[in-house]
């Protein structure tokens, strides 16, 4: 008996799906499912490319499946600093390192900082974390991210509300449930959690560094069509200005790259 029959419930549950709607997904008996679950029966390996198919496993996910059914992992795990992702190395520099005056990040699954500009680095400084930091780390050190970000309660209810969705989508990972349970014991982020105000169409994240007030709002790309682990976990963050102050800020910086 092999360990792909609780991994194959583990995410049938979190996509909330029964046996029935998953093998009629898949195109197998639910019989022959329930077989897989139970350990009864033992999955080929495309068998558990389909299911996590039908299941929208990430390719990480879908190499714990196979070692779990025994198998070797299919699905390549590269490093960025490899010479066959030099493309996507260079396409991750230009975006981010481009976008400066402005702040832009890019990150890894565990949040881990693999790239940040210049406008980035002094806003992150503050909070201690630099390139090959992770982003959850402040987190972990209970008021930093409150004494420096002016809306925390409210930001830090929607960064609990995205962590929980990653977890969701891509399966539990420590960094995340650990930065999860932080928030869930912060009472600053329960009141914001709590409460319903009328807010602009993208909620701002406000810095506060002394008399320095930046507000951002961010935007999230991602490769699209990814089959290496390390690319489809990458994402690009970008900040821009949310109010008329921060650009005006930022703007003699800005006309100079113009």
């Amino acid at each position: 008996m092999n360990d792909f029959g609780p991994e194959l419930r583990r995410w049938r549950d979190l996509r909330r799906l029964s046996q029935l709607e998953l093998a009629m997904d898949c195109g197998v008996s639910p019989r022959h499912l329930s077989f897989l679950e139970t350990g009864r029966a033992n999955p080929s390996r495309d068998m558990i490319e389909r299911l996590g198919g039908a299941l929208d496993v990430p390719l990480e996910g879908r190499n714990a499946m196979l070692q779990a059914a025994g198998f070797a992992a299919r699905h390549p795990v590269s490093d960025l600093s490899a010479d066959h992702m030099a493309r996507v190395r260079e396409a991750t520099l230009r975006i981010v390192d481009r976008h400066a005056p402005y702040p832009g990040m890019a990150f890894d699954a565990d949040w881990r900082l693999v790239r940040i500009n210049a406008g980035a680095a002094p806003m992150l400084a503050p909070l201690g974390v630099g390139e090959g930091d992770s982003l959850l780390a402040p987190l972990l050190r209970p008021g930093l991210a409150a004494a420096f970000i002016e809306n925390w309660d409210a930001v830090g209810a929607h960064l609990l509300h995205r962590l929980r969705a990653e977890v969701r989508s891509g399966g539990p990972r420590p960094a995340l449930t650990k930065a999860m349970a932080a928030l869930e014991a912060d009472p600053v982020v329960q009141r914001g959690a709590s409460q319903v105000t009328d807010v602009d169409p993208v909620m701002p994240t406000i810095y506060r560094a002394g008399d320095m007030r930046l507000a951002f709002f961010s935007t999230l790309l991602t490769f699209l069509g990814a089959q290496d682990v390390a690319v489809q976990s990458l994402r690009i963050e970008l900040l821009f200005p949310a109010d008329a102050e921060t650009e005006a800020t930022y703007g003699w910086a800005r006309g100079t790259d113009q």
